[in-house]
């Protein structure tokens, strides 16, 4: 289950985060921040669903999901396909993500 909360975390962050980048950027309206402000109260919620005593924890471990999440949004998103250098980074993320959350504690 805390994979599912970090993907849906890391998509409402993106997309938040995205929207300025469309604003600031791409010099598209700024009603693009309205839908930005709202997705990223929706990742803070969704980030504190995790079960754990440590919110650096959490957030240390969400930190390897978001990078594997924002090459997807790369692809599917902005049209650009992850090389391997992408893929093999993204991967020790979610190792070093997976090391953080399954490790046995007290």
């Amino acid at each position: 289950m805390t994979y599912l909360i970090y993907i849906a975390a890391a998509f409402a962050e993106i997309a938040g985060c995205f929207s300025f980048w469309a604003w600031w950027r791409l010099e598209r309206s700024p009603l693009w921040l309205a839908p930005g402000l709202v997705s990223l109260a929706l990742f803070g919620s969704l980030l504190a669903l995790v079960d754990t005593n440590a919110a650096g924890r959490a957030y240390a471990a969400y930190g390897g999901i978001y990078i594997a999440a924002s090459l997807d949004w790369l692809w599917l998103v902005e049209g650009v396909r992850p090389d391997r250098w992408d893929l093999g980074g993204a991967a020790l993320c979610i190792v070093g993500a997976s090391v953080i959350l399954l490790a046995p504690r007290a």
